[in-house]
């Protein structure tokens, strides 16, 4: 979701005032006394998403999916095989794949969608990660020194998720892209986690979700709505690209969320909502309208439909419940 909110009233900070206040906050450190390695750590971080910004300017017109697995798992095996497939099937559809650019999981899903149709983030280790054969010498390869910059492109950059099994890596990004999700510090998109045909990694991992996060109340049962679980290749590129079928973009504008939707709908499924989702209402109701007025520094996506409502801001999983009705409308 692109949570760009207003300032006082209906002022909105330029991009003048923006840098004004980066510079304020460098001089700030100056009159701290920040020590060096802290000075050190800020000036990579922004040296690193500085170049990132470059690097993906061009490529913001094409959807992007950010595939994550082991790298541990060798080609031929079940799950390398599904990630080549799913990086294939998804490069078919005109989206880019994005990895870590290393072996295993991340090999198979670029050698799928092909050079062309693939980006690497990789990551410099103490020990050496090597780029794998489709991104090596690949222009669109980029290397970042910190794991928090990587993760950070990996999600801001792309419009849905694909987890394989794996290890350590896997799980913080399966949970980190969740917890994001669940309170509403990114914007919604499709997260599928693939299993292998047969195989069980993640439906045991639900079971640890529901056993011990959601019987002791720790998680809510619509959270377990952020994601999907399949064996199917099919259906996990088709959660990805169905997720954007009649949804196209959400935005706050002052008090209330505007999601903005491909094509109109009927005015039945609109007067609908307030009776399956007015628990998402803090008041009024939905309404469907154009483009507002705070959203003229949107104009591309001026002509679409907006549902405008005043969004309670913490029901994140009822939200993406939301989105999927919207998909499921018939629209006039």
């Amino acid at each position: 979701m692109a949570r760009k909110r207003e300032g006082n009233g209906n002022h909105k900070v330029t991009v003048e005032e923006l840098l004004q206040e980066m510079r304020r906050t460098v001089d700030g450190l100056a009159e701290d006394g920040a020590g060096r390695a802290d000075l050190k750590l800020l000036s990579r971080t922004l040296r690193e998403l500085r170049h990132a910004f470059r690097f993906f300017d061009g490529l913001r017109d094409r959807p992007k999916v950010t595939v994550f697995g082991s790298a541990r798992l060798p080609p031929g095996s079940p799950a390398y095989r599904q990630a080549e497939s799913f990086g294939r099937e998804m490069a078919r559809s005109g989206w880019l794949v994005v990895t870590g650019a290393g072996e295993g999981i991340m090999e198979a899903a670029h050698l799928g969608a092909g050079g062309e149709h693939s980006i690497g983030v990789n990551i410099l280790l103490p020990f050496e990660q090597s780029d794998n054969t489709v991104m090596e010498g690949n222009p669109r390869l980029i290397h970042t020194k910190y794991f928090f910059t990587r993760k950070l492109l990996f999600l801001k950059e792309s419009s849905g998720v694909a987890l394989f099994p794996g290890g350590f890596g896997t799980m913080d990004e399966a949970f980190e892209v969740l917890t994001l999700l669940q309170t509403g510090k990114t914007h919604p998109f499709p997260v599928v986690l693939v299993d292998e045909p047969g195989g069980s990694y993640w439906a045991t991992w639900r079971r640890f979700l529901e056993e011990n996060l959601l019987e002791r109340g720790m998680i809510s049962l619509e959270d377990l709505s952020l994601f999907r679980i399949t064996e199917s290749v099919e259906t996990a590129a088709g959660e990805i690209r169905d997720f954007y079928r009649v949804y196209h973009s959400a935005r706050f504008v002052g008090e209330r969320l505007a999601i903005r939707i491909r094509r109109p709908l009927a005015p039945a499924a609109v007067a609908a909502l307030a009776g399956d989702f007015g628990d998402l209402l803090t008041e009024g109701a939905f309404s469907q309208t154009g483009a507002l007025p705070e959203e003229a520094d949107d104009p591309e996506i001026a002509s679409l439909r907006r549902i405008v409502f005043r969004f309670n801001n913490r029901s994140f999983g009822r939200l993406r419940q939301l989105i999927d009705r919207l998909n499921e409308q018939d629209t006039r």
